[in-house]
């Protein structure tokens, strides 16, 4: 059943950086700046992958360390999606270039979030590897 989740992520990932390419490479935009957001993308999940290391598993409340992750993950986002919005204010991008980054930062965060809702669980067993 994993196998089809996983299947699903990856092709919705693929969906969100197609709009991401589209809104940089098409004839009307031809401007590449919008493809700075990856960056966004690849620090997205770090901050929660690395509060998952320093969580004490057997409090129940929550901690200091993962509420600075949540704080550090909605900064992240929220400059992905100012970016594109202060390249078109400024008239580096048009509009519309802008419109498809967004559904790209839509996208790839819900499917980042959807990772960690499905693949995340705390009742793996790690003593089988």
């Amino acid at each position: 059943m994993s196998h089809y989740r996983l299947i699903s992520l990856a092709f919705a990932a693929a969906i969100g950086i197609t709009f991401l390419v589209l809104g940089c490479a098409l004839p009307q935009f031809n401007n590449w700046w919008p493809l700075f957001v990856l960056f966004f993308y690849i620090l997205a999940p770090l901050p929660m992958t690395l509060s998952k290391r320093c969580m004490n598993s057997f409090d129940s409340s929550s901690s200091a360390c993962l509420e600075m992750a949540i704080f550090v993950t909605t900064g992240i986002v929220v400059s992905s999606m100012g970016l594109p919005l202060v390249l078109a204010h400024v008239s580096v991008i048009q509009w519309g270039a802008c419109a498809l980054v967004l559904s790209a930062n839509i996208v790839v965060f819900l499917t980042i979030l959807g990772y960690f809702y499905v693949f995340d669980s705390d009742d793996l067993d790690y003593s089988m590897w």
